[in-house]
């Protein structure tokens, strides 16, 4: 008896192993495939990673299912916070057992997730982390839009051929490496552009979350630049250039795309008028068929206009379903793989193929602040 009841205790718990064997750390026949999301909703970065999940959970609305099975999107905070972005990727994976992640807007975000998603061999797919080094020697990040050293030229070129600026100063946030890896790259560009080494007049750096900016800015405004470059958070640019305009500053102030926030609008009013940055999309020049389905769609279910960040989102995750169909197997790595080999994908935002280092060649567009909104310019391709 005791032989028999050893016997059926052995047999129940190697059923129960293979049960819960899987890849991905989900169940193997499990009829739900779970995608991880990780983005700012709360914090300094919010406006940016709510935009983008509103792009993500209409791409769901869209495409439900995938190889016969329900896609449940798990959605965490990471708060704006890199050891809460870390802390939230490590949940998706070990708690939630999700097969790949979204995410996430801001790019030190993503880096610190970045040997999270390695390590446990799930990938992941920025929407918007433009900073190189989010996939640099990473297999497993992925990303839907174009990198800082395009975009940086982008805004040099602008500045030195639209404005006909020689002279520029740099205001940085050096706790973002968005912010301080853009600048960089724009000063490589101009400088090239001048062809002269002092053209860049200064760079003064301030926090994250700081609200008086006058020491940096009456140091700048001292140099007389013919422009100022500087990416930032949207709340800390927009309230940087109503203060620069209080000084009396009227040099053209441009950035980068994470100034395209309503908060951005409704922070700096009538003295961020003028301004212009770089951004991913617009819903004023659709690039694709897909393009125009989405804005029809985001304007129906939201009642508003569509930005770059929500495309972006939608975009990452219609390639990733994308991967997941092409591997016929909801297996990370097999996706990771798929992922891989993404080529002319039609996207929102456009035609995606994602090179060697996984970054999407992608085209650029300019806006500027005119009558309250955002208003497109020209688009520019890499």
């Amino acid at each position: 008896m005791k032989k028999t009841l050893v016997l059926m205790l052995s047999v129940v718990m190697a059923l129960s192993l293979l049960a819960g064997c899987g890849s991905g750390g989900a169940p193997a026949e499990s009829d739900v495939i779970k995608i991880g999301v990780f983005e700012p909703m709360t914090g300094a970065n919010a406006a940016g990673g709510e935009m983008t999940v509103e792009g993500i959970q209409l791409a769901n609305e869209k495409m439900p299912e995938i190889l016969g099975k329900k896609v449940e999107l798990v959605i965490v905070d990471n708060k704006s916070d890199k050891v809460e972005a870390a802390n939230a990727a490590n949940k998706l994976i070990e708690q939630d057992k999700v097969v790949a992640i979204i995410g996430s807007y801001g790019s030190s975000l993503s880096m610190a997730a970045g040997d999270i998603v390695k390590t446990a061999q799930v990938p992941a797919v920025g929407c918007s982390p433009t900073n190189p080094l989010v996939t640099l020697n990473n297999d497993f990040y992925f990303r839907v839009c174009f990198i800082d050293p395009f975009q940086g030229t982008v805004m040099a070129n602008y500045a030195f051929n639209e404005l006909g600026a020689r002279t520029a100063a740099i205001i940085q946030d050096v706790q973002q490496d968005y912010s301080v890896g853009l600048s960089k790259y724009f000063v490589d560009a101009f400088t090239e552009l001048t062809g002269d080494p002092n053209s860049i007049v200064a760079t003064v750096s301030y926090n994250t979350g700081d609200q008086d900016f006058s020491a940096q800015l009456t140091s700048v405004k001292g140099l007389n630049p013919d422009v100022i470059f500087a990416p930032g958070n949207y709340g800390e640019s927009a309230l940087l250039i109503k203060q620069a305009r209080d000084l009396g500053m009227d040099t053209p102030i441009l950035g980068g795309d994470t100034w395209e926030a309503p908060e951005f609008l409704s922070i700096g009013g009538a003295a961020v008028e003028g301004a212009v940055f770089s951004t991913h999309f617009t819903s004023e020049a659709p690039v694709t068929e897909v393009s125009e389905v989405f804005l029809a769609d985001y304007q129906a279910k939201y009642g508003k206009a569509a930005n770059a960040f929500a495309a972006l989102g939608y975009d990452a995750y219609m390639v990733i379903l994308d991967a997941i169909e092409r591997a016929g197997s909801a297996d990370s790595v097999a996706i990771q793989q798929a992922l891989a080999e993404t080529e002319g994908f039609v996207g929102a935002t456009g035609n995606i193929t994602l090179d060697e280092n996984g970054d999407a060649v992608k085209s650029a567009v300019i806006n500027k602040v005119e009558g309250g909104k955002f208003v497109y310019l020209t688009t520019v391709e890499p």
